[in-house]
């Protein structure tokens, strides 16, 4: 089985990533690390760059964690890809990041957490950052 997380290059995803890697070990099991992108801005702070993805792939070998990194940019949104992903690898679990947002934001912008939560077949850990 595999376990899923979805990972940006922020404190929120860097205490998913760690949630994951501890669920990972504890369990034994391959850790698919997702990021993605919808491409529809000039610079998408979400999207991990390459200095990005090599600190998450030191960070992974070094606790001996089998894993992979997965970018996807195209027109979904990352909610979208990360339940496809989810259905398509047999996924155990789920984890994401959480942030902190406004009453006014979540009713706006609509919540790609929530999304997740509701569309995955399989449990979801979600993590806030530290502080």
């Amino acid at each position: 089985m595999t376990i899923l997380v979805g990972y940006v290059p922020s404190p929120e995803g860097e205490a998913a990533l760690r949630a994951a890697v501890d669920e990972a070990r504890r369990r034994d099991e391959k850790l698919l690390v997702v990021n993605t992108s919808r491409g529809d801005a000039i610079v998408d702070p979400r999207f991990a760059q390459e200095p990005d993805l090599t600190h998450v792939r030191e960070d992974l070998a070094d606790v001996g964690v089998d894993f992979d990194i997965r970018q996807v940019l195209g027109a979904r949104d990352a909610a979208e890809e990360i339940i496809d992903l989810a259905e398509q690898t047999d996924a155990s679990l789920v984890v994401i990041g959480l942030r902190r947002r406004s009453a006014v934001g979540k009713l706006i912008m609509g919540s790609a957490a929530q999304q997740i939560l509701l569309g995955v077949g399989c449990p979801v850990l979600a993590v806030k950052a530290e502080g």
